[in-house]
Protein backbone atom coordinates (compact mmCIF):
# COMPACT_ATOMS: atom_id res chain seq x y z
CA UNK A 1 0.00 0.00 0.00
CA UNK A 2 1.59 3.61 -1.01
CA UNK A 3 1.67 5.96 1.40
CA UNK A 4 -0.78 9.24 1.53
CA UNK A 5 -0.54 11.62 -0.69
CA UNK A 6 1.36 14.39 1.02
CA UNK A 7 0.04 17.50 -1.12
CA UNK A 8 -3.24 16.46 0.55
CA UNK A 9 -1.76 16.24 3.82
CA UNK A 10 -0.06 19.36 3.56
CA UNK A 11 -2.96 21.37 2.58
CA UNK A 12 -5.11 20.71 5.76
CA UNK A 13 -2.49 20.47 7.92
CA UNK A 14 -3.11 17.44 9.02
CA UNK A 15 -1.29 16.09 11.88
CA UNK A 16 -0.68 12.74 9.54
CA UNK A 17 1.93 14.68 7.61
CA UNK A 18 4.66 15.27 9.88
CA UNK A 19 4.48 11.12 10.72
CA UNK A 20 4.19 10.23 7.48
CA UNK A 21 7.47 12.64 6.03
CA UNK A 22 9.47 11.06 9.25
CA UNK A 23 8.74 7.51 8.45
CA UNK A 24 9.81 8.77 4.61
CA UNK A 25 11.61 11.57 4.72
CA UNK A 26 12.26 11.57 1.04
CA UNK A 27 8.73 12.68 0.39
CA UNK A 28 9.44 16.11 1.94
CA UNK A 29 11.08 17.48 -0.89
CA UNK A 30 9.05 15.75 -2.99
CA UNK A 31 7.79 17.73 -6.26
CA UNK A 32 5.11 16.91 -8.45
CA UNK A 33 5.14 17.10 -12.17
CA UNK A 34 5.10 21.17 -12.22
CA UNK A 35 7.94 21.21 -9.18
CA UNK A 36 4.89 22.21 -6.74
CA UNK A 37 6.36 20.83 -3.61
CA UNK A 38 5.58 20.73 0.10
CA UNK A 39 6.40 24.10 0.59
CA UNK A 40 4.49 25.39 -1.65
CA UNK A 41 1.53 23.55 -0.96
CA UNK A 42 2.09 24.90 2.49
CA UNK A 43 2.74 28.35 1.89
CA UNK A 44 -0.11 28.85 -0.45
CA UNK A 45 -2.65 27.06 2.04
CA UNK A 46 -1.53 29.51 4.79
CA UNK A 47 -0.25 27.12 7.58
CA UNK A 48 2.85 28.82 9.26
CA UNK A 49 3.73 27.13 11.57
CA UNK A 50 3.65 23.74 9.93
CA UNK A 51 6.07 25.44 7.12
CA UNK A 52 8.43 26.51 9.91
CA UNK A 53 8.48 22.87 11.58
CA UNK A 54 8.97 21.07 8.10
CA UNK A 55 11.79 23.58 7.41
CA UNK A 56 13.68 22.99 10.78
CA UNK A 57 13.26 19.51 10.98
CA UNK A 58 13.67 18.44 7.71
CA UNK A 59 16.33 20.82 6.64
CA UNK A 60 14.94 22.40 3.56
CA UNK A 61 16.06 25.35 1.72
CA UNK A 62 13.10 27.08 0.05
CA UNK A 63 15.65 28.52 -2.43
CA UNK A 64 16.34 25.20 -3.79
CA UNK A 65 12.62 23.96 -4.33
CA UNK A 66 11.41 25.81 -7.46
CA UNK A 67 8.41 25.21 -9.55
CA UNK A 68 8.37 24.67 -13.35
CA UNK A 69 7.68 28.78 -13.49
CA UNK A 70 11.05 28.75 -11.65
CA UNK A 71 9.28 30.00 -8.62
CA UNK A 72 9.76 29.79 -4.93
CA UNK A 73 6.97 29.24 -2.43
CA UNK A 74 7.19 32.56 -1.93
CA UNK A 75 5.63 33.49 -4.96
CA UNK A 76 2.71 31.45 -3.49
CA UNK A 77 2.05 33.82 -0.26
CA UNK A 78 -1.08 34.33 0.36
CA UNK A 79 -0.84 36.58 3.69
CA UNK A 80 2.12 38.49 4.85
CA UNK A 81 2.36 36.45 7.76
CA UNK A 82 3.24 33.01 5.69
CA UNK A 83 5.57 35.31 4.03
CA UNK A 84 7.38 36.81 6.91
CA UNK A 85 8.07 32.94 7.75
CA UNK A 86 9.49 32.19 4.53
CA UNK A 87 11.64 35.63 4.20
CA UNK A 88 12.54 35.79 8.20
CA UNK A 89 12.79 32.84 9.82
CA UNK A 90 13.65 30.40 6.64
CA UNK A 91 15.97 32.64 4.60
CA UNK A 92 13.18 32.43 1.27
CA UNK A 93 15.54 35.06 -1.18
CA UNK A 94 13.08 38.21 -1.97
CA UNK A 95 15.17 38.35 -4.91
CA UNK A 96 14.47 35.56 -7.27
CA UNK A 97 13.10 36.00 -10.42
CA UNK A 98 10.78 33.19 -11.94
CA UNK A 99 10.81 32.75 -15.59
CA UNK A 100 8.96 35.83 -16.53
CA UNK A 101 11.54 38.04 -14.43
CA UNK A 102 9.49 38.79 -11.89
CA UNK A 103 10.30 38.65 -7.80
CA UNK A 104 7.54 36.95 -6.00
CA UNK A 105 6.80 40.95 -4.27
CA UNK A 106 6.41 42.20 -8.01
CA UNK A 107 4.08 39.03 -9.16
CA UNK A 108 1.77 39.83 -5.87
CA UNK A 109 1.49 43.18 -6.41
CA UNK A 110 0.51 42.63 -10.17
CA UNK A 111 -2.09 40.19 -9.71
CA UNK A 112 -3.28 42.50 -6.76
CA UNK A 113 -2.81 40.20 -3.83
CA UNK A 114 -2.76 41.41 -0.80
CA UNK A 115 -3.96 44.53 -1.29
CA UNK A 116 -6.42 45.12 1.58
CA UNK A 117 -4.23 43.19 4.21
CA UNK A 118 -2.99 44.99 6.83
CA UNK A 119 0.68 43.97 8.06
CA UNK A 120 0.67 42.28 10.74
CA UNK A 121 2.99 42.47 13.71
CA UNK A 122 3.42 38.68 15.52
CA UNK A 123 3.20 39.10 19.03
CA UNK A 124 6.71 38.75 20.55
CA UNK A 125 5.95 36.69 23.91
CA UNK A 126 3.83 34.28 21.99
CA UNK A 127 6.56 33.94 19.23
CA UNK A 128 9.10 33.71 22.17
CA UNK A 129 7.58 30.62 23.31
CA UNK A 130 7.15 28.81 19.89
CA UNK A 131 10.85 29.17 19.56
CA UNK A 132 11.72 28.55 22.90
CA UNK A 133 9.41 24.81 22.15
CA UNK A 134 10.52 24.09 19.10
CA UNK A 135 13.90 24.45 20.44
CA UNK A 136 13.52 21.98 23.16
CA UNK A 137 15.51 18.21 23.14
CA UNK A 138 11.69 16.55 23.93
CA UNK A 139 10.11 18.65 21.16
CA UNK A 140 9.66 15.60 19.27
CA UNK A 141 8.79 13.26 21.81
CA UNK A 142 5.06 12.61 23.92
CA UNK A 143 5.96 15.41 26.41
CA UNK A 144 6.86 18.11 23.66
CA UNK A 145 3.60 17.36 21.46
CA UNK A 146 1.63 17.65 24.02
CA UNK A 147 2.87 21.58 24.85
CA UNK A 148 2.62 22.20 21.22
CA UNK A 149 -0.90 21.35 21.12
CA UNK A 150 -1.75 23.38 24.25
CA UNK A 151 0.12 26.26 21.88
CA UNK A 152 -1.76 25.56 19.66
CA UNK A 153 -4.95 25.17 20.95
CA UNK A 154 -3.97 28.39 22.93
CA UNK A 155 -3.49 30.52 19.41
CA UNK A 156 -6.71 28.77 17.81
CA UNK A 157 -8.89 29.50 20.72
CA UNK A 158 -7.64 33.20 20.19
CA UNK A 159 -8.82 33.46 16.79
CA UNK A 160 -11.84 31.81 17.33
CA UNK A 161 -12.46 34.84 20.05
CA UNK A 162 -11.17 37.31 17.96
CA UNK A 163 -13.92 36.18 14.99
CA UNK A 164 -16.56 36.32 16.76
CA UNK A 165 -15.51 39.62 18.29
CA UNK A 166 -18.27 42.26 17.21
CA UNK A 167 -19.81 40.32 14.52
CA UNK A 168 -16.16 40.78 12.57
CA UNK A 169 -13.93 38.48 11.30
CA UNK A 170 -10.83 39.80 13.25
CA UNK A 171 -7.26 37.77 13.20
CA UNK A 172 -5.58 37.95 16.51
CA UNK A 173 -2.47 38.71 15.96
CA UNK A 174 0.37 36.07 16.89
Amino acid sequence: MSPPNPFILASSASPHLLPLLRSHPHLATTQDPTGYSLLHALTSYSHPALLLTLSREFHLDPNALLDSDGETALFAAESVAVARVLVEDMGCDIGVRNREGETAEEKIRAEGEWENEEEEVADPAFRARIEELAARDDFRDEEGQRRLKELVTEAVRGVERDVGAEGRDVRRRV
